[in-house]
């Protein structure tokens, strides 16, 4: 019994361990990468040697091993669906799950919602569906390397005079569907004042401390992360 004990109690600090960790950096092996786009060669070749490069120039991103070549980023999946069942049911999930009727029976699609982030001023969101779990999840994480932009971070509140960069510089709104999300400058220590799977991209985005006001059906977590992103990127630098 006592056997039995301790290894419950190690179960549940693996568990703890697991629940507290931070979210995983990805790191993917380019060194077998044969690129196909221009972009791809003359990163591969050294010619482009830093993210904003691509960025600001405002050239398209065809292959997510661009990015996994010029930074590490970070990944973290979106709550966009919920369980089913009579007593856990309605439990927010990864995995939008979806039926189509046909001749044949049922025909199941799951949907998930990644982030990535550097932590540093560049951050980006995808889609991925398919028949099973794991290949939606890969779907949107290379989805959302292809859209990555690049923020400008600073600090526009006027009881806050430092220069770090852990806020927006100024006020700005994003809007998708029926949802309306607006971003205002916080002094620091006030912390992330908006939604939790939009904490999750601004975390990654590199901001720590900022206001909210939303508006629609925000619990459209879909066009709620679109409404975000779409306001991150009215702060970006244009040339």
């Amino acid at each position: 019994m006592e056997e039995s004990k301790e290894i419950s109690e190690s179960e549940q600090t693996n568990v703890e361990v697991t629940e507290k960790s931070s979210v995983p950096i990805e790191k993917t092996d380019t060194g077998s990468w044969a690129p196909k786009t221009q972009l791809g060669k003359e990163v591969k070749s050294g010619k482009i040697k830093s993210i904003d490069e691509v960025l600001v120039g405002r050239r398209k991103i065809l292959e997510p091993e661009i990015v996994d070549s010029l930074i590490s980023v970070e990944s973290d999946l979106l709550l966009v669906g919920q369980s089913k069942g009579k007593f856990g049911g309605g439990k927010r999930r990864a995995w939008r799950q979806t039926q189509k009727k046909t001749m044949e029976g049922n025909v199941l699609t799951f949907s998930s919602m990644a982030v990535v982030g550097d932590r540093n001023g560049h951050v980006g969101i995808g889609l991925g569906k398919s028949k099973e779990t794991l290949p939606s999840r890969e779907k949107a994480k290379r989805s959302a390397k292809l859209n990555l932009i690049k923020i400008s971070r600073g600090c526009g509140h006027f009881d806050c005079a430092c220069k770090e960069l852990h806020s927006i510089p100024f006020s700005v709104e994003g809007r998708c569907g029926s949802v309306r999300v607006k971003l205002i400058p916080a002094p620091q220590g006030t912390g992330l004042v908006i939604g939790d799977e939009c904490k999750k991209i601004l975390r990654l985005a590199g901001i720590s401390d900022v206001y909210s006001s939303t508006k629609g059906q925000v619990r459209t977590t879909i066009n709620a992360a679109k409404a975000c992103i779409a306001a991150l990127n009215k702060t970006g630098v244009r040339q």
